[in-house]
């Protein structure tokens, strides 16, 4: 049992069993032993790979997209990009580097990262020192939004904290992380169905309630709806809401048990898209999406990119491209390119947003 685990056990003791949303919140965010504040987890030597890792294009094409909706808004002189958990820096990095190509819109950006560890803050430092910005921190979203923006979330939702309520003969119960007979973690189910849930479902289904995920993308929809932009968000997770437990914690790039190792695994869900899109509708956005990840980098030019690329290239080189490209394309229940989907929220007033074409869901009202 690890130091953090002792810590949540100790917790139990004291305060009963605890939530899954608080579970996952100690486990990546503990000021001294959470997951995401003591070390960086990327890479092929860390726990898992996300696609500005995988391949250059992604993120040159995601900034080629930010471009397009500046051109959108009437390419003003000074607007703001923001990344949501921007990992290494690698994605704002590509992202700035296409920004080059159209004229004004470098120039026109300030760079705000909302980033609460200090490893990756170093990074992300190390990281943009050539990029001509100086980026600026934040604790929170609502700290990083002001003014004209563009947000741009990859796999950021994911790892938000949830709850989850279990469907038994008497209701709905909330699943909770308690102590087995041993004193080890163990889950089980609240005492009392919670009645504020009227939602039908076959016995022994698992509800997951994302409220943090839903107020993220809430929170940057009231602010691009009020004040123009939008927000990409970019993750994993199914287009259609449904039942199950999506719950998973991943190290080596291999899964582990969910309880085994609180701190020292990356705890994720699967993103319910249907729901995110929902929220940004219901807080005055337009919603454009939710697309496969294949068919957005494909609509905003992955291929030509990809042919531009290699051949500037040596063979090398164009074949480590070519599979990079592939894997973020590639389809498959289990694939980037059909697992990861893309929700975008704009301001009602802008036209289409690049990527998104035929898939647009309806404004509100």
């Amino acid at each position: 049992m690890n130091l953090l685990a002792r810590e949540i056990v100790e917790l139990i003791h004291q305060e009963g069993p605890i939530s899954i949303s608080r579970y996952m919140a100690l486990c990546l965010g503990h000021p001294r032993r959470g997951y995401y504040m003591k070390q960086d987890p990327f890479g092929a030597d860390g726990d898992f790979t996300t696609a500005p890792e995988i391949s250059q294009i992604f993120g040159e094409l995601i900034g080629l997209w930010a471009a397009s909706v500046w051109q959108a808004m009437g390419a003003p002189s000074s607007i703001r990009l923001v990344e949501l958990g921007p990992g290494r820096g690698t994605l704002m990095r590509d992202m700035l580097r296409a920004a080059r190509a159209l004229p004004g819109f470098h120039e026109a950006l300030s760079i705000h990262l909302v980033e609460t560890s200090p490893v990756l803050r170093e990074r992300q430092r190390a990281t943009l020192a050539g990029s001509g910005k100086e980026p600026q921190w934040h604790e929170r979203i609502d700290q990083a939004l002001e003014g004209l923006t563009i947000v741009v979330a990859n796999e950021f939702l994911d790892a938000l904290p949830l709850d989850q309520f279990v469907r038994t003969p008497d209701g709905w119960r909330e699943r909770l992380i308690g102590l087995d007979g041993e004193g080890r973690l163990a889950f089980g189910l609240s005492n009392e169905p919670d009645s504020s849930l009227g939602i039908v479902a076959a016995p022994g289904s698992v509800l997951e309630q994302p409220a943090a995920a839903l107020e993220a993308v809430a929170a940057v929809a009231r602010h691009v709806a009020a004040e123009d932009g939008a927000g990409l968000f970019i993750d994993y997770g199914p287009a259609r809401s449904g039942f199950g437990d999506t719950l998973q914690a991943l190290k080596r790039h291999a899964f582990v048990d969910v309880l085994a190792e609180p701190g020292d695994a990356d705890l994720t869900v699967h993103v319910d898209f249907a729901r995110m899109a929902q929220a940004g509708l219901a807080a005055g956005a337009a919603a454009h999406g939710t697309v496969t990840q294949r068919d957005f980098l494909l609509a905003l030019g992955l291929q030509q990119r990809l042919e531009a690329l290699s051949r500037r290239a040596t063979p090398a080189q164009a074949e480590a491209l070519a599979s990079g490209a592939e894997r973020l394309i590639e389809t498959g229940p289990t694939a980037m390119g059909d697992l990861f989907k893309v929700l975008a929220v704009a301001d009602p007033k802008l036209p289409l947003l690049p990527g998104f074409d035929l898939h647009r869901l309806p404004e509100q009202g």
